[in-house]
């Protein structure tokens, strides 16, 4: 599971705007929005927050911490995404 931070998180260490997060998760762009400005896990379908995690992953983050503990992304360097 990931919290609405880690989405915020993870756009910001992309460089995308919430228009390419939408397009490369197939999760509206309003929907996205909806989901960074509450607090903690969103609450969104599971396949919903799966699609999010899945996008930003693919483009190299790492979703590391849990939800309830310390919650964090970092952006993995090419050769660590490549031996993922």
């Amino acid at each position: 599971m990931i919290v609405s931070a880690q989405i915020r998180a993870a756009r910001a260490l992309l460089r995308w705007s919430a228009k390419a997060l939408a397009l490369n998760s197939g999760v509206g762009t309003a929907t996205l929005k909806r989901y960074e400005v509450s607090e903690g896990v969103p609450n969104a379908n599971i396949k919903t927050l799966t699609a999010i995690k899945v996008a930003l992953e693919k483009a190299g983050v790492e979703f590391i911490g849990t939800p309830d503990l310390d919650p964090g992304v970092r952006l993995l360097t090419r050769s660590q995404a490549e031996n993922e």
